[in-house]
């Protein structure tokens, strides 16, 4: 990031409430542009919850999400709606719509706009397939016709379809064998790179964080408990952080991101 430019991300502290149930408590996560931070936390620590806080699906219970330097929660909703078209994200299990096939899933934003004509929506869903590697027959198909894999991609391609800025990625590689997890890894990456995308991810995946991240942050008691390079990270003298990369298996993991 450039001295005077706002982090792509500012979350001040954030407390997420559902019922009596605190989730998140007066959590502070900032994300400079260019970053790929992934995100790691035991089941039910609010991983998900954050990542929808900060593409504004969630509203904070307390505490400000700002993207880009602005407000997420202005009260203008054209102004709030400009600043979600950029950001993208892919969902856990892809999220495309059943009914539709994969032409039909990565033009629906594009519609949404209401601005384009067919012929030019048409153009740009064939290159956001071909940048996520997949087929121009490949859009024919229905989200039940496809591979894990194909899935991913789809929903991938519809997350990049308005050029986002900021790519949001929760569990990508999560139902992949290896060699596909693998492949989704690099496209990622190249992405990133080609796009000058600021990515953050939730994962589990030791291989996918080591492979990716240029740093880490750890969510356990309701906050950012940890966050910088792996090194730092590892670091941390807490169980979670203990459990998760210290083991054998964690360590042969990373080991094998690197190679």
């Amino acid at each position: 990031m450039t001295m005077g430019e706002s982090p792509a991300i500012q979350v001040e502290r954030l407390s997420m409430r559902f019922g009596r149930q605190w989730v998140l408590r007066e959590l502070d996560f900032t994300v400079d542009k260019g970053e790929v931070v992934a995100l790691v936390g035991g089941s039910g620590s609010g991983k998900t919850t954050l990542l929808r806080a900060i593409i504004g699906l969630l509203r904070p219970t307390q505490g400000h999400v700002r993207l880009f330097g602005e407000p997420l929660f202005s009260g203008d909703a054209k102004r709030d709606r400009l600043l979600r078209r950029r950001v993208g994200m892919l969902f856990q299990h892809g999220a495309l719509f059943s009914a539709f096939n994969v032409y039909e899933n990565v033009a629906f934003p594009l519609r949404e706009l209401k601005v384009l004509d067919e012929d030019l929506i048409r153009d740009l869903v064939r290159l956001k397939l071909s940048m996520v590697e997949l087929l121009p027959r490949h859009a024919w198909l229905m989200p039940a016709e496809l591979s894990g894999g194909m899935m991913k991609r789809a929903a991938l391609a519809r997350a990049l379809s308005l050029e986002p800025e900021l790519l949001l990625l929760d569990e990508p590689t999560t139902g992949l064998d290896p060699d596909r997890s693998e492949s989704f890894v690099h496209l990622i990456r190249s992405l990133r790179d080609e796009l000058e995308l600021t990515v953050v991810l939730v994962t589990h995946d030791l291989e996918t964080l080591g492979a990716l991240a240029t740093r880490v942050a750890v969510l356990a008691e309701q906050r950012i408990l940890a966050f910088g390079t792996l090194d730092e990270v590892m670091g941390a003298d807490h169980p979670f952080v203990h459990n998760f990369f210290r083991t054998g298996r964690s360590q042969r993991a990373l080991q094998r991101a690197e190679q």
